[in-house]
């Protein structure tokens, strides 16, 4: 074989899997927006037909043939056709270990086991969700296995959403932020609550949505390339490529800014998708490189962003423009310092700025001892609630504002959670490098986001999946990650706006 051909051939069968992965992702996203919700059977056969296509496909003669005769002549390729290659086939090779017959039941079992869930959460009923939950464990840890049986199965799920990942690492990272955040709360819980009662009310859906695409536009997503829908929980998806972006967002009437933080939040990770270079279309370094880099951008506009007082004053005028009524005799100040309200609360997606990453180690703790062996699927919802006690000081009333709150588990992501903290604290220290060439404060108040997504752009989105998250974090900081930046970032804007 020549090497030309090979590299068209590489590219060839990237656009097919592509295609593929758009069909599957289309399906996904229409179960979890606009299908009727008697069709999750219809799905499962279809996604379970599609992904026996790919893995055959995957891992036919012909496809590792080509990808090995190009690793072996890697010389002759650019930096990312080497990347690329690396990627298929570390992808190729974990999928052989796992028999067809397996990831094929498991693509059916993840598509029931999310509308068992849904229905589950609308009952408010883990016992109806519980088998599911336990095979997807299951499941996950013993693919696990088969991938890398000398190493710890739950180190391997987590390295799956970052790579290098390992619970020694979150251990202490989890640690560092429990001994700043939980101090600080403990100082702000003797301080005089924030009065947020502005934002709670009866905001009419329609009003909201007019006001989500408003504030899409003005954080920067192109509105040809992203689409917006509702759905029980908030996610983004990329459909063949970052030309097609879908971000979702679930409207409650009684409470605006969780609806107006979920578009922030999701069109974080789209404007993330759809900054990929275009070179990168159809290929496996389309997107992100890792859920923690992603979370650091979508954690990054939700709240370094979406929080601050700048953004917070320039986007009161259309606040009070959609909402005048409720807004009337209220500022920009009180606006900012209602959505900066810290107080524990049950829910993870609805969590204050400093709480959050509490919310975020409970599931860390909890899928550690399941995968260990230490706590039965069973006993997730007691433990769970036992948790939130310790943790937080709040009492769960039931499942559904529990053990059954978030999708993650549902839709198989087990070492997935901990990449939010993690994007947090990345993203606290990426701002501390953006200031020493851009002027956020000042462009923030003015209502401009083109200098702060240009340098996103240019250090981190345009790169897709070319290099690794630790690779990103030492181009982009020229210095070692540290959390520390995140805890005075917290420390700095919660002690002003609490007066300690």
């Amino acid at each position: 074989m020549e090497i030309k051909k090979a590299r068209e051939e590489l590219y060839a069968l990237q656009k097919k899997l592509a295609a593929y992965e758009h069909a599957m992702g289309s399906i996904y996203y229409d179960g979890a927006t606009t299908a009727p919700k008697g069709t999750a059977e219809n799905r499962s056969v279809s996604l379970s037909i599609l992904s026996e296509e790919v893995y055959r496909y995957s891992t036919s003669k012909e496809t590792v043939e080509l990808l090995e005769y190009l690793d072996a002549n890697k010389a002759e390729l650019s930096e990312k056709e080497q990347r690329m290659v690396y990627l298929l086939l570390k992808d190729i090779r974990n999928m052989q270990k796992i028999p067809m017959d397996e990831y094929v039941k498991y693509q059916e079992l993840v598509v029931i086991a999310d509308d068992v869930w849904h229905k589950a959460k609308e009952a408010s009923d883990f016992e109806m969700f519980c088998p599911y939950l336990e095979q997807l464990f299951e499941t996950n840890k013993k693919f696990a296995l088969y991938i890398e049986p000398d190493k710890d199965p739950y180190d391997h799920l987590l390295s799956d959403y970052e790579e290098g990942m390992t619970k020694e690492i979150l251990d202490e990272f989890f640690r560092k932020l429990r001994d700043g955040i939980v101090p600080l709360l403990k100082a702000i819980s003797e301080k005089e609550q924030i009065d947020d009662s502005m934002v709670k009310g009866f905001f009419p859906e329609g009003k909201q949505e007019e006001f989500s695409y408003y504030l899409m536009e003005l954080i920067g997503l192109d509105l040809d390339h992203v689409g917006l829908s509702t759905t029980e929980h908030p996610f983004t998806t990329s459909l063949g490529s970052h030309l097609d972006e879908r971000i979702t967002t679930h409207y409650h009437e009684d409470d605006f800014t969780s609806s107006m933080y979920s578009v922030i939040h999701e069109g974080g990770h789209a404007l993330y998708d759809t900054g990929s270079a275009d070179d990168l279309a159809f290929t496996v370094l389309d997107g992100g490189v890792s859920m923690g880099i992603h979370e650091s951008q979508s954690r990054f506009y939700e709240n370094i962003i979406g929080r601050s007082r700048e953004f917070c004053g320039y986007v009161f005028g259309k606040v009070k423009e959609v909402f005048p009524e409720e807004m009337q005799g209220k500022t920009a100040e009180d606006f900012y310092r209602a959505v900066n309200k810290a107080q524990p609360s049950l829910i993870r997606t609805e969590a204050d700025e400093l709480t959050y990453s509490l919310h975020v180690m409970i599931r860390y703790e909890l899928e550690k001892r399941v995968i260990a062996g230490e706590l039965e699927v069973k006993d997730l919802p007691k433990e769970w609630n036992r948790l939130y006690k310790e943790y937080l000081g709040v009492d769960v009333p039931d499942d559904k504002h529990g053990v059954l709150q978030d999708s993650h588990w549902a839709s198989g992501l087990i070492g997935y959670f901990p990449s939010y903290a993690l994007g947090n604290a990345y993203g606290a220290q990426f701002l501390a490098k953006m200031k020493e060439s851009v002027d956020f404060e000042g462009d923030l108040k003015e209502g401009k986001l083109e200098n702060i997504n240009k340098w996103n752009r240019e250090n981190i989105w345009q790169h897709g999946s070319l290099y690794t998250p630790a690779q990103i974090l030492e181009r982009v900081l020229k210095a070692p990650f540290d959390a520390q930046y995140y805890i005075d970032y917290l420390t700095d804007k919660f002690t002003e706006i609490y007066k300690l």
